[in-house]
């Protein structure tokens, strides 16, 4: 394929303002575009423009009273730089990702453009937030950017189907491109039994681990009720919760009388530290269009129990590579206790998702398949 000139629309990076999943999957997936193409990537900053791995970052500071607003505002900044950029060689491919830069997507339509639906409004909040003004505004310009983008494309076949039933999108315009992951950032060497140790957790015991937002979406109340029914088997289990969201103090209530540590928001290298150390990670998330976490778990050589949902269900081969549960207490109880009461089966489905990441998830066939799209968008 011919080296092509790719603008990328993201309103996070790894390398400046980072939220979320989104961050590791547009830059990694840049990156890795950028050893056979010229990348630029336009996102959110208070720092200077900078180069990394071949990628030229390019960074803007919006501003705006909600959401909505501040998308609006950033994605017209970014418009401006792109359009300082764009001469003398013109850009062959416009990449935008998720709704936030939908507005940009509407003022350089008239380029060959992908839209990439790394999740959607109704799959972050369900119907929790139908008559929000917001969830309305975020709907409408999916929507929107899913009608005017020349093609599509979505993380998983779930999402695909999702996107399609929800905006009208055909499927002769929609192809499915996963995730990656960099395997060996989340690969450590750890005393085990120190880590735990840091927490008020003696060495042997099983530690279950659970990171992400703690929201409705990602099924942190379905945890903390199968934790009951695996507590009454084991007395021995201990949970660590890692991460932040509005139900935290709702989930603390309910946990009062669990062994659960809640950590917060943790930086990476205690994540790595933490994923290394742990026996088991459970994914309990009601909607998950792809789920990051499952390959940093694998990754690690982590036993997974993941809710039977979107992209987890299509990637995991359950007893082979993982657990797939469905998004119950009861379910996900039983998941976790078949993987804490036979250690020795756990740690082989650690080591077979591991060789699954080796397989399937480097970032270069992915980017690969991501240039196919290209083509047929720039054909």
């Amino acid at each position: 394929m011919e080296t092509l000139k790719i603008a990328f629309f993201c309103w996070e990076s790894l390398h400046a303002e980072r939220v979320g999943g989104l961050a590791s999957a547009a830059t990694n997936l840049a990156e890795s575009l950028a050893k056979s193409h010229e990348v630029h990537y336009f996102s959110r900053g208070s720092i200077p423009d900078q180069t990394v791995n071949d990628v030229r970052y390019h960074y803007c500071q919006p501003g705006g009273s909600n959401p909505v607003a501040y998308c609006n505002d950033m994605s017209m900044k970014m418009v401006g730089q792109f359009r300082e950029c764009d001469s003398p060689g013109r850009f062959d491919i416009l990449h935008f990702h998720d709704w936030h830069a939908v507005q940009a997507l509407h003022h350089l339509q008239d380029r060959d453009t992908i839209l990439t639906f790394h999740s959607t409004e109704f799959g972050r909040n369900g119907n929790q937030a139908g008559d929000w003004w917001e969830y309305r505004e975020v709907s409408g310009k999916e929507w929107y950017g899913g009608l005017i983008a020349k093609r599509v494309t979505t993380v998983s076949a779930t999402l695909k189907n999702e996107v399609m039933r929800l905006y009208n999108i055909p499927d002769w315009k929609c192809d499915v491109v996963p995730n990656g992951v960099v395997p060996r950032q989340y690969r450590a060497s750890v005393d085990a039994g120190e880590v735990k140790r840091a927490y008020g957790i003696h060495p042997y015991a099983p530690v279950i681990l659970f990171i992400g937002r703690l929201v409705y979406q990602k099924g942190p109340d379905l945890l903390i009720e199968a934790l009951r029914k695996v507590c009454r088997e084991r007395w021995d289990a201990k949970v660590i919760v890692a991460g932040d969201g509005g139900m935290r103090q709702y989930l603390q209530e309910r946990a009062r009388d669990l062994p659960v540590n809640f950590v917060g928001h943790i930086p990476d290298s205690e994540y790595l530290r933490l994923l290394n150390a742990c026996n088991v990670v459970v994914i309990p998330s009601r909607n998950e269009p792809f789920g990051l976490v499952l390959l940093e778990a694998w990754s690690a050589e982590k036993p997974v129990v993941a809710s039977n949902v979107g992209g987890l269900a299509e990637n995991i081969d359950s007893f082979v590579n993982g657990i797939k549960a469905e998004p119950t207490p009861d379910s996900l109880a039983w998941g976790i206790s078949s993987l804490i009461d036979e250690p020795e089966n756990a740690e082989v489905l650690g080591r077979r998702g591991r060789s699954k990441v080796d397989r399937v998830f480097q970032w270069d066939p992915v980017a690969s398949r991501m240039a196919d799209t290209y083509a047929r968008a720039h054909s």
